[in-house]
């Protein structure tokens, strides 16, 4: 699917430079019809060169916009739509992608119901293998939704969730590469207590970790079920299991998990 619209991106850090190289390399859009600014606009010359878009300022790219993604820290939303909210298009689409900022916070920044779209994309953007939660204000058509799934689709993974679900979101697809980061880097470091080599570590627990989440993705089996198999009776996986278990892995990502949305209910209760 081609999507026959100009694109604007304020703001364009890692995960907007991710979202952008998806989208232009799934052939949905290419450099011309690709508005960006950024606070620091120097670094953004290199990416250009290679994709061909535009660098400007924020108005224009505010002007040119049918869909306007807005990519900047939660903190600064108030200020940039006070910026631009005078100058987008009248049928613009806004893509919000900040934590604690919903639908209705956009409305009231902007003073008007304008078309909304709120989205929680993770970091694996970089690789092409997000997971991206999408919420649509009530004012978005169903060719319009269709449009953004399929954008976001271009750098990973996208579904489609009621707003109320985004605290869950946040917990178990925003933040929850860190948590895996620190599992791969604790197996590797317990793979070097062993005797193995750092760099062939790192790669034996992230193939291992990438392997298995393949594993319940395709086969569409119960995590539970995919454990057991590994667990021979009386074996040495069941025995690191048990060390586990008694170690309170769950408790540990459950309650960490829990950490993560009350923070952001927090966040969004200081604006």
């Amino acid at each position: 699917m081609t999507i026959d619209k100009t694109i604007g991106f304020i703001g364009c850090g890692n995960m907007g430079k991710a979202m952008i190289e998806g989208m232009i390399k799934s052939k949905m859009l290419d450099g011309e019809q690709l508005f960006v600014s950024n606070a620091h606009p120097e670094k953004l010359k290199e990416f250009s060169v290679r994709y061909d878009f535009y660098i400007s300022d924020n108005l224009t790219v505010a002007k040119q916009s049918d869909i306007l993604f807005l990519a900047v820290k939660p903190y600064m939303y108030a200020s940039v739509i006070d910026e631009i909210k005078e100058w987008v298009k009248q049928d613009v689409i806004i893509v919000n992608i900040a934590a604690g900022i919903e639908i209705d916070d956009i409305y009231e920044m902007f003073g008007r119901k304008v078309k909304t779209v709120r989205a929680m994309p993770n970091t694996p953007a970089l690789v092409q293998a997000a997971m991206s939660a999408i919420s649509f204000g009530d004012n978005i058509s169903e060719n319009e939704q269709s449009m953004i799934v399929e954008l976001f689709s271009g750098f990973g993974q996208a579904h489609v969730i009621a707003e109320k679900q985004m605290d869950a979101v946040i917990a178990i697809s925003g933040s929850s590469p860190a948590y895996i980061f620190m599992v791969i880097e604790a197996m590797a470091d317990g793979a070097v207590a062993l005797g193995m080599a750092r760099d062939d570590a790192y790669v034996f627990a992230a193939q291992a970790v990438f392997g298995a989440a393949k594993m319940v993705l395709e086969t569409g089996m119960h995590p539970g079920v995919l454990k057991d198999m590994v667990c021979s009776p009386g074996g040495t996986t069941m025995e690191a299991v048990k060390v586990l278990e008694g170690h309170g892995l769950r408790y540990a990502f459950m309650d960490a998990m829990q950490a993560c949305a009350e923070k952001n209910a927090a966040m969004k209760s200081k604006k």
